[in-house]
């Protein structure tokens, strides 16, 4: 008997392992369409000269978006990519396909949600279904101890109730085979130069260590677990070797295999330092998103959770400038901006210094120094770069955790022989050589 045929919309779930709308799409459905869509409005240059996605960025998600395509040939399917609107494309696809529903992860922030809304309407003029899974965090919605509007804003009380009360979902399996309808067409995937970015731009992305996609995702992950960080380069990472955030954002790796494989090694040996700071940064990155949830666009504003707007200092232009040019002449934070603008990557500890910093020491607005990240961050994510900054200028959603305490203790330990430094700002490295 004849089943249906389920359009799969690819957003950051770019995975064929678990990937819980891929596999659910194959049990009820005969035949099924994978589809991803490079939107223009992801693509934009603001007023201030920042861009929406950087062209790091943007180089690794065409390669995700072209391993997703391999691994999906490789199940004897194809992924079928266009640019345009998805609100326009996956109602004409749908109707092209004749599918029954279309199926892709919901996001939390103000505009993904706005597209999900807009595709939603659109496609219910023809009385088809969009829908949503919850396939970004580690816990799922529906298991929380809580509903949303219940959950604290403290973070250590979220984290307390949700490992006392709440378990982690297996994964889902791996399919072995994809089924397409017969006249399916795949479409090209873009090049940097149609997505709108100069080949000076192109040039320095190619700077960029990180390369995008399941395959590598994977194999990073391994690396850690074997304990092999020859392919992290610590040369360049300076003393982070458990770096997966960038395949973790753009869902090349899932949390949930993340986390089963690091607790199955955890008794295999791996140290339980490495096993603890990924674990804590996986549920950090779980408030965050659920933060976005319960509370919207409050992360979004000046305000934020505080009683008052914190004072901005007058004429910040210059200040900004020399902070993001890495020219502001303190020492770490120049190297941090440094590796930021070439690789698109930069530690956690030197992002929270670069934060503070601009924040406390320069007078200019957190949402700034947010807008600059979400343009050059490989591993930029809506709720926890907005998130985070709302944390490190004192208005953020864990009231308790606001800040930083002790900021020259948190350099002295993260670069205590000044390689880092050196690293960073020894080259006087030109972003357009």
């Amino acid at each position: 008997m004849n089943k249906d045929t389920i359009l799969v919309w690819f957003r950051n779930d770019l995975r064929v392992h678990d990937n819980e709308i891929l596999w659910q799409a194959l049990e009820r459905a005969d035949k099924v369409v994978p589809v991803y869509i490079f939107d223009p409005r992801h693509y934009i240059v603001d007023e201030r000269g920042l861009s929406k996605t950087g062209v790091i960025r943007a180089k690794f998600i065409l390669e995700s978006v072209l391993d997703l395509r391999l691994s999906l040939q490789a199940l004897g399917a194809d992924l079928l990519v266009a640019s345009g609107c998805p609100e326009e494309l996956l109602l004409s696809l749908a109707e092209r396909y004749n599918v029954k529903e279309v199926y892709h992860h919901r996001e939390v922030a103000e505009e993904e949600t706005h597209v999900s809304t807009l595709v939603e309407e659109s496609l219910w003029k023809k009385r088809l279904n969009l829908k949503h899974f919850i396939g970004h965090t580690l816990y799922h919605k529906e298991d929380l101890p809580f509903p949303i509007k219940d959950i604290p804003d403290t973070f250590a009380t979220f984290r307390k109730k949700v490992e006392r009360e709440t378990s982690i979902r297996p994964t889902v399996n791996t399919p072995n085979h994809v089924m397409l309808p017969d006249d399916f067409e795949a479409g090209d995937i873009p090049t940097l130069k149609e997505l709108g970015y100069t080949d000076t731009a192109i040039k320095m992305a190619d700077k960029s260590v990180f390369k995008g996609g399941e395959k590598e995702a994977l194999k990073q992950l391994n690396a850690i677990i074997e304990g092999d960080q020859s392919d992290q380069d610590n040369d360049f990472l300076m003393g982070e070797g458990t770096v997966l955030s960038p395949w973790i954002a753009l869902g090349c790796l899932s949390a949930h295999t993340l986390y089963h494989t690091v607790k199955r090694f955890e008794e295999r040996g791996l140290s339980k330092r490495t096993a603890a700071a990924i674990v804590t940064g996986l549920l950090w990155r779980d408030y965050f998103r659920f933060m976005f949830k319960k509370h919207g666009n409050r992360f979004f504003t000046l305000k934020g959770f505080s009683e008052e707007v914190p004072q901005e200092q007058k004429e910040v232009e210059k200040r900004f400038d020399r902070w993001k040019n890495g020219e502001t002449g303190e020492p770490i934070i120049d190297a941090a901006m440094n590796q930021l603008n070439t690789i698109g990557f930069m530690p956690n500890v030197p992002r929270a210094l670069a934060a503070h910093y601009l924040i406390h020491e320069m007078g200019v607005n957190h949402l700034l120094g947010a807008a600059y990240f979400e343009d050059k961050l490989i591993d930029y994510g809506p709720a926890s770069n907005y998130g985070n900054w709302a944390h490190i200028a004192g208005v953020g959603s864990s009231v308790k955790d606001n800040g930083i305490k002790d900021i020259k203790k948190l350099k002295a330990l993260f670069d205590p022989n000044g390689e880092y430094v050196k690293r960073w700002n020894s080259a006087q490295i030109s972003l357009t050589d």
